[in-house]
Formats: structure tokens, sequence, C-alpha cells
């Protein structure tokens, strides 16, 4: 199937906003799943009269809301015909949306709330088994997720990828599960408080987000001061919409440059936190431990001195 029709009015902010669902919703249709299981999953812990916070539940359903809004919006509609719309919406998929799936601790309460009979088992083995597989190891190690975020935007604008695939709807649907996946693959081992196969250092995951945080700066610069423009499929926008596509393309490297940055101060400044209070929890369990040494070693003392007495 070829891109769909544009939409008749000029491109604006509220325009974007307005209900007008693509044909094939395939990610606004998985959004509201997820988020109707999240419910559920909630729903099962307290009626066992266990708590699960706000704040995740939150953080997911507002997360499940903006991948659908991103998507199934008017805005997917103007995807297809401007740069600077397709960059911010991959700049949402793959920057916004995943800390906000993943700050709900999905996994977690998937093990909580599944039963441990039945379908329920099934799909605790399956988690299990998954977690235990090498590839997850493979696919959140940093040697993967940075190289596959630097595709994300260096291959897929600098290699032709979006004129390669983008002209269809399987195409563009493709590039957005990839963006979403990039994204998601890249954060999961940060903020993730979940089990998993395998997990870096603090130090090692700070660095991974100082690593990123520069990615789409470089990639926006490119975009402001080329010349020409770089991706054909934004090259030709409806005349009747009076958009310079060059002016367009300095727009999506703005957004490259800019959107990201307090995405990423808020994902360091939770981190941050997380490292502090993981330290915390440590320097107390080693005090405890130094504390029963002690103990042990006076109550040892004192049986010997009995026994020499």
């Amino acid at each position: 199937m070829t891109i769909p029709d544009p939409p008749v009015e000029a491109p604006s902010i509220l325009g974007m906003l307005a209900w007008d669902p693509p044909a094939l919703p395939i990610l606004p249709l998985a959004a509201i799943a997820a988020a109707a299981l999240y419910v559920a999953g909630v729903r099962t812990l307290r009626r066992k009269g266990r708590r699960w916070p706000v704040a995740r539940l939150v953080s997911f359903l507002l997360g499940c809301a903006v991948l659908a809004g991103v998507t199934g919006l008017r805005i997917e509609a103007y995807t297809w015909h401007l740069f600077s719309a397709f960059m911010f919406q991959q700049l949402t998929l793959s920057i916004l949306v995943p800390p906000l799936l993943i700050g709900g601790a999905p996994g977690v309460l998937l093990l909580r709330a599944t039963p441990h009979r039945g379908l329920g088992r099934v799909v605790l083995g399956a988690a299990l088994g998954l977690l235990r597989s090498p590839a997850p190891r493979i696919l959140l190690h940093s040697a993967f997720t940075i190289p596959l975020f630097l595709v994300s935007y260096y291959g897929v604008y600098l290699a032709g990828v979006v004129d390669a695939i983008g002209g269809t709807r399987a195409g563009h649907t493709a590039l957005q599960v990839f963006f979403l996946g990039a994204g998601l693959l890249f954060i999961i081992p940060i903020l993730s408080i979940g089990p998993l196969p395998g997990r870096d250092s603090w130090l090692m995951r700070f660095f991974d987000i100082f690593i990123e945080m520069p990615l789409h700066v470089f990639i926006g610069v490119i975009l402001m001061m080329a010349t020409t423009p770089m991706v054909a499929a934004f090259a030709a926008p409806p005349t009747s919409w009076g958009i310079d596509p060059l002016r367009d393309q300095s727009i999506a490297g703005a957004l490259a440059w800019s959107y990201g940055e307090p995405v990423a101060m808020i994902t360091t400044c939770l981190f941050a936190l997380r490292w502090r209070r993981a330290e915390r929890r440590d320097a107390e369990r080693a005090g405890a431990d130094r504390r029963e040494a002690d103990e042990t070693n006076a109550y040892n003392a004192y049986l010997r001195e009995l026994g020499r007495g």
C-alpha cells in the first residue's frame, strides 16, 4: 500500500492534535491493549491486598497515552510529508515513551500479578525462560544498544532508509516500531527495576546515558546546516501548505537538537537518585553486617573468657 493522501489543512499544532486515526492503527491499538492489561494487573494485585505505587501506574498509562496519540492523531498523517512531524514522532517514540513505560515497572507487575496456575503458569514460564536465554543479555548490552541508537538516527537519515522503506504503510509502521524498540532496549538496563539477565554497574550505566545524550544533537546540527533536502520523501510537501522543505528540515534538526535534552536530564536525575538510594542501602547493609560480626566476635571472646575461668 502506498502513502495516504495528505491532509487538506496546512499543518498547525492544534491541527496535528485532531482526531484522525490511520487506516491501520497498529501502535495505537497496541498502546490501548497494553494499558488495559496493566490496569487489570494492578486490580489483581489490589484484590490480593497488595499495594502498587500510583506513580508507576501514572507513568505507564501516560506512556501508553503518548504512544497512542503520537501514532493515532492527525500528526501521523503529516509524518508522511513533513520532516519536522516525522522527527517529532521519532523523538517521542524513542526518547519520551520508553522511560514512561519502563517507569511503570511492567515486568515486576507481570511477575507479581500473574497467577501461578493454569495459563498464568505458562506465561510466567515463558517470561522466566526469556530472561534466562542469551538473547536478552545481548540485546540489552551497551555494546548493542548504543550502536542501535546511532543507527536509529544517522543510519535512518544518512543511509536513505526512510526513502527506501518509508513509502509504504508496512515500511512506515516498521520504522515506528524500530524507533520505539531502540528506545526501549536502551532505557531498560538504565531505569528498569525488574529482574534482568545481566546489568552493568551504576557507573557504566551512567556512562551509557552520557554517551546517548549528544547523539541526537549532532544529527540535528547536520540537518540544520544542510543546504539541500536530505530525505527525498520530504523534499516536496504539498504546495497548498506553503511549506519550504529546507526550512522544515531545519525545524526537524532543531527538534533533534533540543527535544531530547529535558527528557535526558530528567532521566539522568532519576538514575542518580536510584544510584544514591542503592549505595545507601548497600552502606546500611554493610554496616549491619559489621555490627553483626562485631557482636559475634564479642560473644565468642566472652565464651573464651568463661572457658579460661
